[in-house]
């Protein structure tokens, strides 16, 4: 489900994304060189002609269609690349190059190869320069985003969160495995008050219908701190549904209402994903209609009595893989102000469980290290998009930022929504 999202942030690190863009004053390029960094802009702005562009040892490490996927990435969060800006060759073979793109100077550390034809051998990204940002423009262009969004952001200190922007923070939206959270925050409420401890040991099972744990042995001794991990920070499904029967249902509903959510009718009960996902099926119809409209105590029951319909091999993943598929009806839902109750409760009670969202942060590693702590959790699936953040600046001040995307009549365009993010946390992190 969230999987995506961290794809794309990791697209970004296969090319060693540091911080900032200084370039001094230049010297002067040899033409092999300067060449190179003119056909930069060729390259980032269409697919075509990486392989004349980049060596074999590049391409090994950096595939074709990675680079690709990096590049698009690029053009998603900055515009299309536009004019090659400053150039500094430092060395016979390595310097530093500025694209100017429509919203931002993206640096680059570019080495060629000595030997002709002076192929590419290192690229690297070494910052970006967003023009004239604010968090009114980042808004702007999350609230104008196709279907519906809410985004807020607060600060998180002694009292209840203080939010500083906000755009229909209150709002209900299907969250996807941001719903993770309740599970890991029932996790560290459990092993703060004596009842588990991270290191237990329990069977994993039932599986899911996806994740890298659906492959592993059926009942394969799981810690409790493991299967945390494979649920944060890879999405991991069938860990997901294992904590959740293995704590208990009731433990983890009881755990929306303590971390703030504002109405866990329309939430409750947290379904597995496998049932979330059985009950997307078509030959489920009757029971999604049922599920849709029955109140929290009804759905329990409805869970119980179909419970055979509604276990993972019932999944058919290619029937809701490529559109919207009752994300109105069958998710998890919360509002911006729920996830960011939820971040503080987690803030101040985690305990281990704050390491486990910092192994995936969401956005580009580099980003990511302008923060002192940055934790994450989000959620994806056909028409459905969430990210949430816990994070501390290098000043010691704690931010809590939650942003969802929902349209159900059409794919959502991630990287986007990626980029968006990662503009918020860099304005928050100044």
């Amino acid at each position: 489900m969230s999987g995506r999202i961290a794809m794309v942030a990791r697209l970004f690190a296969t090319l060693l994304i540091l911080l900032s863009v200084v370039l001094p004053a230049s010297a002067a390029p040899s033409p092999t060189y300067q060449a190179r960094a003119e056909q930069l802009v060729r390259i980032l702005t269409a697919p075509g002609e990486e392989t004349a562009y980049f060596s074999s040892l590049f391409l090994d490490s950096v595939p074709v269609d990675r680079w690709r996927a990096v590049a698009a990435d690029l053009r998603a969060q900055h515009g299309k690349p536009l004019t090659l800006g400053a150039v500094r060759q430092d060395s016979a073979t390595a310097g530093q190059v500025e694209i100017r793109y429509e919203r931002a100077t993206v640096g680059f550390t570019l080495v060629v190869a000595p030997q002709p034809p002076g192929r590419v051998v290192g690229l690297r990204i070494v910052g970006a320069r967003t023009a004239n940002d604010s968090m009114a423009k980042v808004m702007a262009e999350i609230a104008a985003l196709p279907g519906v969004t809410s985004f807020a952001v607060a600060t998180l200190g002694d009292g209840p969160p203080q939010l500083r922007a906000a755009h229909r923070a209150d709002a209900a939206m299907a969250i996807g495995s941001s719903f993770k959270l309740t599970i890991l925050s029932e996790l560290a409420r459990a092993v703060e008050a004596g009842e588990r401890r991270w290191s237990d040991f329990i069977p994993l099972g039932p599986k899911s219908f996806s994740g890298r744990l659906l492959h592993w042995p059926d009942r394969a001794p799981m810690t409790l701190h493991s299967l945390a991990t494979a649920m944060i920070a890879e999405s991991d499904n069938s860990a997901t549904d294992t904590l959740l029967l293995a704590l208990g249902r009731d433990k983890v509903d009881a755990m929306l209402v303590t971390t703030g959510h504002a109405n866990p009718d329309q939430a409750l009960p947290l379904l597995t994903t496998a049932e979330a996902f059985a009950l997307k099926m078509p030959a489920n119809g009757d029971l999604r209609r049922r599920y849709a409209t029955a109140a929290p105590d009804a759905r329990r029951a409805l869970l119980q009595e179909a419970a055979s319909r509604l276990t993972a091999d019932k999944v058919d993943v290619g029937s809701v893989a490529e559109t919207p598929t009752a994300i109105e009806e069958i998710e998890w839902f919360a509002s911006a102000t729920d996830m960011i109750a939820q971040l503080d409760w987690l803030r101040n009670h985690g305990g281990d469980a704050l390491p486990i969202m910092a192994v995936e942060p969401g956005i580009a590693p580099a980003d990511a290290r302008r923060w002192a702590y940055l934790g994450y959790k989000g959620g994806s699936e056909p028409g459905v998009m969430a990210m949430n953040f816990l994070a501390r600046r290098q000043d010691g001040q704690w931010r809590a930022i939650s942003a969802s995307w929902n349209n159900s009549a059409a794919r959502l365009d991630e990287a986007r929504f990626v980029a968006l993010m990662t503009r918020a946390l860099n304005l928050l992190a100044e």
